[in-house]
């Protein structure tokens, strides 16, 4: 069983032009981070939740949540459990009936879940030692060498309603983000392998 690291989603970003959507997790109490791309649908339902947003009837992550709960069961942590080839895998930790269960979840899924229910994420050390990014480490002491994703060709915002302190923190790190070398053309959920990426240049 991998060491497991607490993490908080810090902030959901979209490119103003392609419109693709990257959810950035916070390690607790540390300036680490890791940004994974996901697609606009589940950009929207994290951010619904994030933001409190009331909607008239139950979404596809909302109706989830109501089927857990009329089942009796209780989702205790969400987990990003590893990175193969590119792929990001994440995990439901339910208990039923006294019962551990381990389900297998796209992490953006996951985690628009996580917000539903106020639950802990956590990620295994190996995989933000591999994808997550420390910016005056990564950024400010290593100009040099090549960075996690190439300088983008157009501007990056984060979304409505997200703190403006947030943003000072990312500024240089966002100067380096490239959505488009990440197939734009391609949505999540296309394939049965197609769960949450992290940049192909990695």
């Amino acid at each position: 069983m991998p060491r497991m690291i607490e993490v908080v989603i810090d902030s959901v970003r979209v490119s103003l032009t392609n419109q693709q959507r990257i959810v950035v997790l916070r390690e607790l109490n540390a300036e680490r981070y890791l940004p994974i791309w996901i697609g606009p649908y589940e950009a929207e339902a994290i951010t619904i939740s994030l933001q409190e947003v009331e909607v008239a009837r139950p979404q596809t992550h909302d109706l989830l949540k109501n089927v857990i709960h009329a089942l009796n069961a209780r989702l205790v942590r969400v987990e990003i459990i590893a990175l193969r080839d590119d792929v990001f895998y994440g995990n439901l930790v339910l208990e039923v009936n006294g019962q551990t269960l381990d389900v297998d979840s796209r992490p953006s899924d996951a985690l628009a879940l996580a917000v539903r229910f106020h639950v802990p994420v956590y990620v295994a050390q190996d995989v933000l030692d591999v994808a997550g990014i420390v910016p005056e480490r990564d950024i400010a002491e290593q100009p040099q060498q090549q960075p996690l994703v190439p300088p983008p060709p157009e501007p990056v915002e984060e979304l409505p309603e997200e703190s403006e302190d947030r943003l000072s923190i990312f500024e240089d790190f966002l100067q380096n983000l490239n959505l488009d070398e990440d197939n734009p053309d391609k949505k999540e959920g296309d394939s049965d392998t197609d769960k949450d990426k992290p940049d192909p240049q990695k």
